[in-house]
């Protein structure tokens, strides 16, 4: 059996080695790319967060909505309040307008929540018979 022995030649240049501008290349594309993608991550997680939030204040407005309709005092209650969901806080409000039709008012329930520091708003509103 016979091996071939590969001789290395030392003298000859290794290409396959980077050059120090294609390393300085590199680090600027990665100190341009990354704070981009990270600020990217932090836009979407926002906006996760705050799609969250309106769906728990939809939620405690439609309840708002509901429990004054059925204990049918809604123009006597209380207008406004704070519910708390887990750790998070809610602040309602009840309002009422009066409807083209004489039987019937508007009533609309606003909920504000904070997300990261700015107050977002959800309003629902139904119609309620006045009788």
């Amino acid at each position: 059996m016979k091996f071939a022995i590969k001789k290395h030649n030392a003298s000859r240049n290794d290409a396959s080695a980077f050059t120090l501008a294609e390393v300085l290349a590199a680090l600027l594309f990665m100190a341009i790319v990354i704070p981009v993608a990270m600020q990217g991550l932090r836009i979407s997680s926002r906006a996760g967060e705050l799609a969250d939030r309106k769906r728990e204040a939809a939620r405690v407005a439609e309840r708002v909505l509901n429990e004054s309709i059925v204990t049918t005092n809604w123009n006597k209650s209380a207008t406004s309040g704070t519910i708390q969901e887990g750790d998070r806080e809610y602040r309602w409000s009840l309002r009422t307008e009066s409807w083209t039709e004489s039987t019937m008012q508007l009533l609309s329930a606003e909920v504000t929540f904070p997300v990261q520091g700015e107050d977002h708003t959800v309003k629902l509103s139904t119609l309620a018979n006045t009788q």
